[in-house]
């Protein structure tokens, strides 16, 4: 189970997804074929689980040291949280935009594979790793999806449709994606301490992730306070995200970041 198997798999879980939300979509009046349409998705999910689990295995390391690898997770999160919103809220636009999400991300990981590399410097083999990349990864892949949110919210203005979902949707995914955000700030920083001595050095990875975690706090405070239109929440919401991607994997482009310790690996 290497990068080599991974575009079996990736097809595998593109076609569990693409049949599921078919038959949501198609047949959404018929519960037999919702609930199968509920076993594809599932099946998706738990077969990406699967090779991640795996490939976990063969590299005798926690899958989390790449960009390509965080791309995995990220996919698995966020299929997931769409799954889950679905089916607890049916908003099934909701799920069909996070599966495509997170099909785009695998489409990412078979354009560009990654190297099969089993070493971690030193400063991952802290236990302070795993906590740290999985709470982060959870927390881009709500945001993410509470931007999802808002671009739906964008055209439905655009469009002058009337909107059957909820307003404080987005709301509710930035609450739990900002407070997965704080815990993967303070994690950083214990593993910062315990690695190099200091909570916090203002490398420019440590910069933009304080200014994604500001940017989302002021969009709580502007709504909690009734201080901007709705229209104006959802852009807050668009360019926050752009913040976000800059943070999780624009540094590795940036000059600044020649000598940073946290870019990624390829």
């Amino acid at each position: 189970m290497t990068w080599l198997n991974f575009p079996l798999y990736a097809i595998i879980i593109i076609f569990l997804w693409t049949v599921g939300l078919l038959l949501m979509g198609l047949f959404s009046n018929k519960r037999v074929l919702v609930r199968t349409a509920y076993f594809f998705i599932l099946s998706g999910i738990i077969v990406l689980g699967y090779y991640i689990f795996n490939l976990w295995m063969v590299l005798e390391r926690p899958p989390m040291r790449t960009l390509g690898e965080t791309r995995l997770w990220y996919s698995l999160f966020l299929s997931f949280i769409g799954f889950a919103f679905y089916f607890r809220w049916k908003y099934l636009w909701f799920l069909v935009f996070s599966i495509l999400f997170a099909i785009m991300f695998l489409f990412l990981n078979i354009i560009y594979p990654e190297n099969f590399n089993k070493t971690l410097m030193p400063a991952l083999l802290s236990p302070w790793f795993v906590p740290h990349v999985i709470v982060y990864i959870f927390a881009y892949a709500t945001l993410g999806a509470s931007s999802l949110v808002a671009l739906k919210l964008l055209l439905h203005n655009n469009n002058q449709k009337e909107l059957k979902e909820p307003e404080d949707l987005a709301d509710n995914l930035v609450y739990i994606g900002f407070a997965f955000l704080t815990l993967g700030l303070l994690f950083g920083a214990l593993w910062a301490k315990e690695a190099w001595g200091h909570y916090w050095t203002w490398d420019p990875k440590e910069t933009w992730a304080f200014l994604t975690w500001s940017v989302y706090l002021i969009y709580i405070h502007l709504r909690s306070k009734n201080k901007i239109s709705k229209k104006t929440s959802h852009w807050i919401l668009l360019i926050a995200f752009i913040v976000l991607l800059v943070c999780w994997f624009g540094v590795n482009y940036l000059p600044s970041a020649s000598n940073s310790v946290h870019t990624y690996s390829s």
